[in-house]
């Protein structure tokens, strides 16, 4: 009962939000990886508050859904596409970016629409090898943790080290650690078939370097390179 209220919510919020369409143009891969670079380029700039850049220089992947749906009635769900890149090890530079989407719920009492930016630390090479499976339920499949926020937090020793994934969510400008226990994230086949087309698979984009990017990936590649590496 409970996934099948779950389910029409999540239609709902997508009726709500033409650009959550399972087939996606390429111009809103576009401005999906343009605003993935806004979201990321305000982490850094918030004074005293953001993601420490330690942390993102320390990470092997990072994953950010820009405006990452949330809708509730009684029982809450989210719904979000967004982009994962990856460092080479080898080199420290950032590769080119694969996209992929998320679907969770919540329960408890909860009403409305939000729309919030989901930021994914991704901290070891076992959660990162995890994106490589049909789909990942987070918390499972890969441990995560809500991560600390200040240019300084990282140094804390509360702060949960042995966690694969550190996740970020801003609503209004704040910025705040979150935990995302049993959502699934999954490949979003039909968004990288349309931008890279159809003989390049999410392997060849993170482990061979494969597949042209447009400007709006080369800004997010070289804000990575300057920032996160």
């Amino acid at each position: 009962m409970r996934k099948s209220a779950l389910a029409v919510i999540l239609l709902g919020a997508v009726s709500l939000f033409p650009n959550l369409a399972l087939c996606l143009p390429p111009m809103e891969l576009e401005e999906r990886l343009s605003s993935a670079t806004q979201v990321l380029k305000e982490t850094v700039t918030a004074p005293d508050a953001g993601i420490p850049v330690d942390l993102l220089k320390r990470s092997r992947g990072i994953i950010v859904f820009p405006s990452l749906i949330k809708a509730g009635l009684g029982i809450g769900g989210h719904y979000g596409r967004g982009v994962v890149l990856r460092k080479d090890p080898s080199t420290g530079k950032w590769g080119p970016p694969a996209f992929i989407r998320l679907i969770g719920g919540s329960f408890g009492w909860q009403i409305g629409v939000q729309s919030t930016d989901l930021i994914l630390l991704i901290m070891n090479d076992i959660s990162l090898k995890s994106l490589f499976k049909d789909k990942i339920t987070i918390g499972a499949d890969a441990s995560i943790a809500a991560g600390p926020v200040g240019r300084d937090a990282s140094a804390g020793t509360d702060v949960d080290f042995s966690a694969g994934i550190l996740s970020y969510s801003r609503a209004k400008g704040l910025f705040a650690g979150v935990s995302i226990k049993g959502s699934v994230i999954e490949s979003d086949w039909e968004s990288n078939e349309a931008y890279y087309g159809s003989d390049v698979s999410v392997i060849d984009i993170f482990f061979r370097g494969k597949g042209t990017v447009s400007p709006a990936a080369s800004e997010l590649i070289r804000f990575l390179n300057k920032n996160a590496s």
